[in-house]
């Protein structure tokens, strides 16, 4: 897949997400000590978080990415900030950051062994640089048999465990794991080593319980799909308007593999650089909250379970009162 400016990952329109951010930012910045220091943030999307890092721990930013681009109201013209429009190579191994940031972008990346040596390269004999990950947690995927989690934007999938042994084995010294986001994303941090290094934190011990997860996978993976196929159906049978919450990943994974087409009506996304627009694949429109008060629906399926409260507040404020569910719930 090739990534560029048109391409719109960003989830900081939604409050939930951007007070999630903002809690991370600030752990980051303490832990990083990342006062006066450079940031280098691989794979920054439009910048938004590395603005919030940045803004609360007083540092300065560099941002790689090739979907980056400069739009109003994302808060990333910061005279602290600058971005490249490019994929982070072996040809930026020579910049010099205290810290280099790599969010929900290990996941894009197939080879992954060379990018983890590229970031090794560039953080070099500087052992006071921190390099902090954030990454989807495979395990939940596996635990919840979340198949709406498997799509084509992901080329990897890594529990703490996996993530950890690659960087021990790139030559980092992880130093701590821990799940944030309601158990959804891994958040790792290292600081560079001699060499290869040895597991010293429980979550990576971790091949026992992945291999019975995956054993029993498919059998678990069927049986949601079809729960799910049963209940939209009868749903849609009735007569009643369905939409989905989220027009993203999420929302496109779950469309084509169900194989829905009218049964949904739209998918609802609060980020404007999305609305207007329509999900690959099955071609449903992505439409405004405010939109639904023309055509209220009966059901609504919400993409990722953490959102629930929120949308409950945005469908009251609409006067709105559908049925709600989410995926994984």
């Amino acid at each position: 897949m090739r990534y560029t400016t048109n391409f719109e990952e960003s989830q900081h329109f939604s409050e939930t997400f951007g007070s999630f951010a903002k809690q991370l930012a600030g752990q980051m910045a303490e832990k990083c000590s990342i006062a006066a220091k450079h940031v280098i943030d691989i794979g920054c999307g439009k910048g938004e978080f590395l603005r919030e890092l940045c803004t609360l721990g007083g540092a300065t930013g560099l941002g790689i990415d090739p979907g980056y681009r400069e739009d109003e109201g994302r808060g990333t013209d910061d005279p602290r900030l600058q971005f490249i429009v490019d994929y982070f190579g072996p040809k930026y191994e020579e910049l010099i950051a205290d810290v280099v940031l790599c969010r929900h972008t290990l996941e894009h990346i197939a080879p992954v062994r060379e990018f983890a040596r590229s970031i090794r390269r560039l953080v070099g004999t500087r052992s006071h640089t921190w390099v902090a990950f954030e990454t989807p947690d495979a395990k939940r995927v596996l635990k919840e048999a979340a198949f709406w989690d498997i799509y084509y934007e992901h080329c990897s999938y890594f529990t703490a465990g996996s993530h950890a042994r690659l960087f021990r084995q790139e030559g980092f010294e992880v130093t701590e794991l821990e799940l944030v986001y309601g158990g959804q994303y891994i958040v790792q941090y290292a600081k560079p080593a001699s060499g290869r290094t040895q597991p010293t934190l429980p979550q990576e011990d971790d091949l026992a319980e992945l291999e019975h997860l995956i054993e029993s996978f498919p059998a678990r993976v069927s049986a949601v799909q079809q729960q799910w196929r049963e209940r939209i159906k009868e749903i849609h049978s009735s007569g009643r308007r369905i939409v989905l919450w989220g027009g993203g990943s999420k929302a496109v994974s779950f469309l084509t593999t169900l194989g829905l087409s009218d049964e949904v009506q739209a998918a609802v996304d609060i980020n404007p650089y999305k609305q207007g627009k329509y999900t690959p694949g099955t071609g449903h429109p992505v439409i405004a909250p405010q939109t639904l008060s023309d055509q209220p629906p009966d059901f609504v399926i919400v993409m990722n379970a953490i959102y629930l409260s929120e949308v409950r507040r945005m469908l009251d404020a609409l006067d709105l009162k559908p049925q709600i569910a989410a995926v994984g719930n």
